[in-house]
C-alpha cells in the first residue's frame, strides 16, 4: 500500500508551482537560484516576502547548516574506487542495500530516535546507527549491524516514492551519518529529495525510465555510481545502467548543503 505522501512543501527551497509531482522532483528545478529563506534574507533584509519566508525557514530548519558530517569536512565524494584509487569526481563504488517502492520515512528512520541532534557529533553518529531501523521484520538484512555505528553499504537502491511520509530532515541525515553517499531510486518524495540537497548528505539519484534497479540488482551487490557520466555500474554483472543527471542539485551536495553552498558562491558571509 503506497503511504501517505505530506502535503506541506518544506521552505528548504522555493519551487515553483509547475514544478514536477510530489514524489517525482525535477532534476531539471534551478536549485542553486532557489536559495533557503534564511540565505536569501541575508541578500536583501528589506524585502517583506524574504522576511517572512525567513521566519519560516528558521522555524522548520533551526540546525540546517550542513549537520556535524559536513563540518567536519567529510566531502560526500571523496571515497576511493575499488582498486584504492582516487575518485575523479562524483564517483562512488561500494555495496548496496535494496529496497523495494514506498519506503518511508518511518521507515528511515523511526520517530523514537528524533530527539537525537544532528548538530552534537556523538548524537549524529548515533543517529546514524538507527537507520533504517524502521524497515518491515521482513526485511532480514540489517542496514546497520547490531552494535555498529556504520553500514556497509555506500549505496541504497529503491523503487518508486523513496522517502514518501513526514518531512522529517532526520531521515536523509541518519542515511549520510550511516555512510550512505547515495540513493538511487525511480522516483522521490519531493520533500525528501529537496532535504537530501538542503542538509547535502547524499545524492539522490533517479533512473532513467522505466528502469527498476531494485528488480535487478541485490544487496551486497557491488556497484559504482558515475554522476560525471550519469551511470550506474554493476560489477557483479558488467552491465551498466543510465541514470538522470542530477543536476543544479549536485554542486548544493558537493559544498555539503545548501547554506556551505551559499556561503562558497558568496551569496551569504563566510563563517568568521
Amino acid at each position: 500500500m503506497a503511504c501517505q505522501m505530506a502535503s506541506h512543501a518544506s521552505a528548504a527551497f522555493v519551487i515553483p508551482a509547475s514544478a514536477a509531482p510530489v514524489n517525482q522532483p525535477s532534476s531539471s528545478v534551478s536549485l542553486p537560484a532557489a536559495l533557503p529563506c534564511r540565505a536569501l534574507s541575508s541578500l536583501s533584509a528589506t524585502s517583506p516576502t524574504l522576511t517572512s519566508l525567513s521566519r519560516q525557514c528558521a522555524r522548520q530548519f533551526p540546525r540546517s547548516t550542513g549537520s556535524a558530517r559536513a563540518a567536519a569536512a567529510t566531502p560526500v565524494r571523496a571515497m576511493a574506487g575499488g582498486d584504492g584509487s582516487e575518485p575523479s569526481g562524483r564517483i562512488i563504488r561500494g555495496k548496496c542495500f535494496v529496497l523495494e517502492d514506498n519506503i518511508d520515512t518511518d521507515q528511515i528512520i523511526p520517530a523514537e530516535y528524533l530527539t537525537l541532534v544532528p548538530s552534537n557529533p556523538d548524537e549524529y553518529e548515533k543517529l546514524g546507527s538507527y537507520a533504517m531501523a524502521g524497515l518491515p521484520a521482513k526485511h532480514t538484512l540489517r542496514y546497520v549491524q547490531k552494535g555498529q555505528m556504520k553500514t556497509e553499504y555506500a549505496i541504497i537502491i529503491g523503487g518508486a516514492n523513496f522517502g514518501c511520509g513526514s518531512s522529517r530532515e532526520h531521515a536523509p541525515v541518519a542515511l549520510g551519518a550511516a555512510g550512505c553517499r547515495a540513493v538511487v531510486a525511480e522516483s522521490y518524495a519531493r520533500i525528501f529529495f529537496r532535504n537530501c540537497v538542503a542538509t547535502g548528505e547524499l545524492y539522490p539519484v533517479e533512473t532513467a525510465e522505466g528502469l527498476r534497479l531494485c528488480e535487478v540488482i541485490k544487496s551486497g551487490d557491488d556497484v559504482t555510481v558515475d554522476l560525471e557520466h550519469d551511470l550506474l555500474i554493476h560489477h557483479t554483472t558488467g552491465k551498466q545502467y543510465t541514470l538522470k543527471p542530477i543536476g543544479e542539485a549536485g554542486p548544493v551536495i558537493d559544498a555539503g548543503g545548501i547554506f556551505n553552498f551559499a556561503r562558497q558562491s558568496g551569496m551569504i558571509a563566510q563563517k568568521a
